[in-house]
């Protein structure tokens, strides 16, 4: 959860997280659903799909894998979580890299080639951060001291480098370029692509939702139903032309969310109905109003029905 997720934010979600699934052996029995659903608000859903998965796959071993090779093999686990988990649980002596560790790193050897292009180079340089023998005889007390070092001494605007232990032997330290370093590349400015949502509610207070497609952004996640996200902006006839049924439809205004690389405008539109048709359940399912918030909904769905709701 704390991948791209702050402390803050995961708390909660943690807490009630392990009291629905506290083992690995009742998050594999789970439905996907419902792990979507506990894990609804805090973005970046593939984590929670491929933590089922993961936790399935580790039912069908007879438990965790114990080397960096066979944690990698692990639905959505990376070079940098099987190293932690390798170094942390199983005592392995690798260096699990995090951008504590990669700013570390840097500044010891004082590489100037801005990130992200400096990454395979700082993950090579610190393989060889723990060859001494105390690091290769506590490889779970190096691993967490160096994420401590990165988080508290070795921090990103203003290095504590006097009070540092490796000091001496940090390259950027003696040249007097520790605090300009990781450099970073400038950020290039993210795209926006346009949608149209519509939210539909019957004279029983159902809404009309859909699921997304089981690949790609969001997937397998609710939603309203709607257009496609693309670069233009959907004029209303366009968009009104993809309603998922006849109704006086009124736009209610614009949800705007941030993706890791483009920001997303949903033009939302809202209408009460008598009842829906066939057809336009078939292409989804009805659910009562007040019960959206137990469902696989991701935020920016959220928002859209939020705003809707308050139109109508």
């Amino acid at each position: 959860m704390l991948q791209q997720t702050t402390v803050k934010a995961v708390g909660p979600y943690y807490q009630r997280f392990l009291e629905k699934f506290p083992t690995v052996e009742a998050l594999a029995a789970a439905e996907r659903d419902d792990v979507l659903s506990a894990w609804a608000g805090l973005g970046y859903y593939s984590r929670a799909r491929n933590l089922h998965a993961c936790a399935q796959q580790v039912m069908a071993l007879g438990g965790f894998p114990q080397d960096v090779a066979g944690l990698r093999a692990l639905p959505g686990v990376g070079a940098y979580t099987a190293a932690a988990v390798a170094a942390i649980a199983f005592g392995v002596p690798v260096v699990p890299v995090d951008g504590n560790v990669e700013r570390i790193t840097a500044r010891l050897f004082a590489v100037e080639e801005p990130l992200p292009a400096a990454r395979k180079r700082l993950a090579e340089l610190a393989e060889g951060l723990n060859t001494e023998r105390a690091a290769q005889a506590r490889p779970s007390d190096f691993a967490q001291a160096l994420f401590d070092l990165g988080a508290s001494l070795c921090s990103p605007r203003t290095p504590a480098c006097s009070l540092c232990p490796w000091r001496e032997n940090c390259a950027a330290y003696k040249a007097g370029i520790a605090a300009t370093l990781p450099r970073k590349a400038p950020k290039v400015a993210r795209p926006v692509r346009y949608g149209a949502h519509f939210l539909a509610v019957d004279a029983a207070d159902q809404v009309l939702l859909r699921k997304r497609p089981e690949t790609g952004l969001l997937a397998a996640m609710t939603e309203l139903p709607g257009t496609d996200w693309r670069s233009e902006p959907w004029p209303e006839s366009e968009a009104v032309a993809q309603a998922p049924c006849a109704a006086d439809w009124q736009v209610c205004g614009v949800v705007r969310h941030v993706f890791t690389h483009f920001t997303l405008e949903v033009t939302v539109y809202a209408a009460r109905v008598k009842h829906f048709s066939n057809q336009a359940v078939q292409s989804g399912f009805l659910a009562p109003v007040g019960g959206v918030g137990g469902l696989s909904l991701p935020s920016v769905m959220l928002k859209c029905i939020k705003l809707g709701l308050k139109a109508l």
